[in-house]
C-alpha cells in the first residue's frame, strides 16, 4: 500500500494539532473489498521542533459501487463527515474522529483517515456492552428527535425511511428463496418455514404497525463488528448505510445480524427495554404499545437468513443459520416490557 506522503503529514498535523515535518510508516490492512479498503496506518511522528510520537491512524478508501435502493450510499460517509453531524455526538456515544476528508471526483473514489479506537467489538462485546450499546443507541436518537438539530436537518444525502420495506419486497419478490421455503424440497424445519410465510402473510399489517412508530436518524448496520467498547463508551464505525429509519430498526440488527447465537434471546430481553429507557429520557413514550423489534428482525433478516443457507457449503454453517432462525422464533413468546 504507497501512501501519498504530503497527505500522510497533513492528516497527522491535524490528529496532533501541531505541524508534522517527518513521518514514516507501516500499513496493515483491517479488512477490504472490491469497492473499499480499510488501513491501519502506523509509525512515529515528528514535530517541527523535533518532538517524536508514535502515532496509529485508518485510512478508509472507498470507491464507487450502487447498493440496491440506494444508490447514494457510496459517498455517504464521506458527506456526512464533511457535514455538522459530529457535533451532535456525547462523549459516551460517537463516530471516530475525522482527520482529512479527500474526494477524488475524477476517480469517484475518497479517502478518510479516521482516529483509531482500540476496543471491544465483535462477538467479544458483553451481554453489558450489548445493553449498553442499546442504551445510548436510545439516547441518541430520541435527542436528536427531540430537539431536531440544524446538523441534522442539513443532510442531503440520507436513505430513506422505506429502505427496510424495500429491500424486504424485494427479497419476497425473490423465487428463489420465497419459492423454497414452501416447497417439498425445503429442509427448514416447518415451524421455522411457517414463521417467514405468517410474516409474508401479514406484512402490510405489521409494515403499518411499524410506520406509525417515530422516524429517526438510523445507522441501518448496528451489528457487532462496527460497534467498540472502550473505557466504557461506544464508537460506532461504518456510516455508509445511515438514513432515516424507525424506531428499534437499529436494535434489530444489534440483536440479529450475525449476533451470538447463544445469547440472542437475552439480549433480545436486555436490549429492547434498554433501548427504550434512552430514548425516554428525551421523548415519551408510553402510547407505545408494540415495539415491533421482533417484526423487524424478520423483515430484514428472514429470507436473508433463508439465502445464505441455500449458498451454505459448510454443514456447522447451516446448522448455526437453522439454529437463529429458531432463536428468532423463540423471542416470539416473549414479552418484553418498555
Amino acid at each position: 500500500m504507497i501512501i501519498k506522503y504530503e497527505t500522510l503529514i497533513y492528516a497527522l498535523s491535524q490528529q496532533f494539532k501541531k505541524e508534522i515535518v517527518y513521518a514514516d510508516y507501516q500499513t496493515t490492512q483491517l479488512q477490504g473489498g472490491t469497492v473499499g479498503n480499510v488501513y491501519l496506518i502506523t509509525g512515529i511522528a515528528e514535530t517541527a521542533d523535533g518532538e517524536k510520537s508514535p502515532y496509529s491512524t485508518v485510512l478508509k478508501i472507498q470507491k464507487k459501487w450502487e447498493r440496491y435502493g440506494d444508490l447514494g450510499s457510496w459517498r455517504r460517509e464521506y458527506d456526512l463527515y464533511e457535514s455538522d453531524l459530529e457535533a451532535t455526538f456525547s462523549d459516551s456515544f460517537r463516530w471516530p474522529l475525522c482527520y482529512h476528508a479527500k474526494m477524488n471526483a475524477e476517480e469517484n473514489e475518497f479517502q478518510l483517515w479516521l482516529e483509531y479506537i482500540d476496543g471491544v467489538t465483535g462477538l467479544d462485546l458483553t451481554g453489558d456492552m450489548y445493553e449498553q450499546a442499546a442504551l445510548e443507541l436510545g439516547r441518541y436518537q430520541g435527542k436528536l428527535y427531540a430537539e431536531q438539530p440544524a446538523a441534522l436537518q442539513s443532510l442531503n444525502n440520507l436513505s430513506h425511511a422505506d429502505l427496510m420495506k424495500n429491500t424486504y419486497l424485494h427479497y419476497r419478490s425473490w423465487p428463489v428463496v420465497y419459492n423454497y421455503i414452501r416447497s417439498e424440497d425445503c429442509e427448514l424445519p416447518q415451524h421455522l418455514r411457517q414463521m417467514l410465510i405468517d410474516i409474508d402473510k401479514y406484512a402490510d399489517e405489521i409494515l403499518s404497525r411499524i410506520e406509525r412508530l417515530p422516524l429517526v436518524l438510523c445507522h441501518r448496520d448496528f451489528w457487532v463488528t462496527n460497534l467498540i467498547y472502550a473505557d466504557g463508551k461506544i464508537a460506532l464505525i461504518d456510516w455508509d448505510t445511515s438514513g432515516w429509519g424507525y424506531l428499534g430498526e437499529d436494535l434489530a440488527s444489534l440483536i440479529a445480524d450475525e449476533a451470538d447465537i447463544n445469547h440472542m434471546v437475552e439480549y433480545y430481553q436486555r436490549c429492547v427495554p434498554a433501548y427504550y429507557k434512552g430514548f425516554s429520557e428525551y421523548v415519551d413514550v408510553s402510547h407505545i404499545a408494540d415495539h415491533c423489534v421482533y417484526e423487524m428482525i424478520l423483515l430484514i433478516f428472514g429470507y436473508r437468513l433463508v439465502e445464505w443457507y441455500l449458498y451454505a457449503e459448510d454443514e456447522d454453517e447451516k446448522t448455526n443459520l437453522v439454529t437463529t432462525l429458531q432463536k428468532i422464533n423463540e423471542m416470539k413468546a416473549i414479552s418484553v416490557q418498555v
